[in-house]
């Protein structure tokens, strides 16, 4: 996957709802087990891990502004 590739799906994680991610994970889950190439898998679990990553930060960020809050 090229580099153009990675700034869009940067760029829609920004601006993506966790629910959007979650159905796309989903699909892209899916793509994983059916892809035999071993470099298109690479990409595919990159791109999980970047979901993820995006998910957890999200929760981190909620849950920091949670916590002012109640301050």
């Amino acid at each position: 996957m090229n580099k153009d590739f990675w700034k869009t799906l940067y760029a829609w994680l920004e601006t993506a709802s966790l629910e959007e991610i979650r159905v796309k994970q989903q699909c892209v889950r899916q793509l994983l087990g059916e892809s035999s190439d071993r470099d298109l898998k690479a990409d595919i679990r990159r791109i999980l891990r970047f979901m993820d990553e995006e998910m957890v930060a999200r929760a981190e960020l909620a849950n920091v502004m949670r916590l002012s809050m109640a301050h």
